[in-house]
């Protein structure tokens, strides 16, 4: 695949990744993933393989998240297919100097665009995202669901630290708070105290 540039933002290992649609008056052609990019050097992303992959759809307003595994860790290397995305990123990580705070990143796409990207979510991050459209997304996953060691944060938890988030992004998240389309067990999800207080977040070190 033909990558454009790396975004590396505030929380350590984080990455965007722009990537080539090669355009013409048929459409686009993108080569959106090759093996030797993200797992066998370059990036590294995947030392064990992919041992997942998940699409969703979510309707204009829906929040998913903010959502964790401990047992195996799982990192996430997430894109819009269509639609727009906005990605939210909360670093859980014990030693982290971001620990405790959550960034967004603005993730729309369009057909005629001749850039797409993707976002790498490191193990120890919760993970969650909210759509300003009708969307489908996709997600390569570093380990296998495990129901029994997953667990959520609520977005709206008051201890998240939004100080690192771009402004808008986080001011977009607030104006809609009251419209989102989510679930009782997202919403009612820990705060980011409680979870640290409990012996599974010691899974989680940087």
């Amino acid at each position: 695949m033909k990558i454009n540039n790396i975004f590396e933002p505030a929380i350590r290992g984080v990455k965007v990744i722009h990537f080539e649609r090669f355009m013409d008056k048929r459409g686009y052609f993108s080569e959106t993933f090759r093996d030797n990019d993200f797992v066998q050097n370059k990036l590294g992303f995947f030392p064990n393989g992919i041992l997942q992959t998940n699409e969703s759809y979510s309707r204009r307003n829906v929040l998913r998240g903010l959502h964790f595994q401990w047992n195996n860790p799982m990192g996430k290397l997430v894109r819009t297919i269509s639609g727009h995305m906005v990605d939210l990123i909360l670093d859980l990580r014990i030693d982290s100097p971001t620990q405790g705070q959550i960034m967004a990143f603005n993730m729309p796409i369009a057909a005629h665009q001749n850039e797409s990207s993707w976002i790498w979510v490191p193990e120890g991050c919760a993970h969650g995202n909210f759509f300003l459209e009708d969307s489908y997304i996709e997600y390569y996953c570093s380990a296998s669901y495990n129901g029994d060691c997953e667990a959520g944060i609520s977005p709206f938890a008051s201890d998240i630290d939004w100080s690192i988030c771009d402004p808008k992004l986080k001011n977009l998240f607030f104006d809609l708070k009251d419209s989102f389309i989510t679930t009782s067990k997202d919403v009612n999800g820990h705060s980011l105290s409680s979870w640290l207080k409990t012996p599974d977040a010691a899974n989680f070190k940087l």
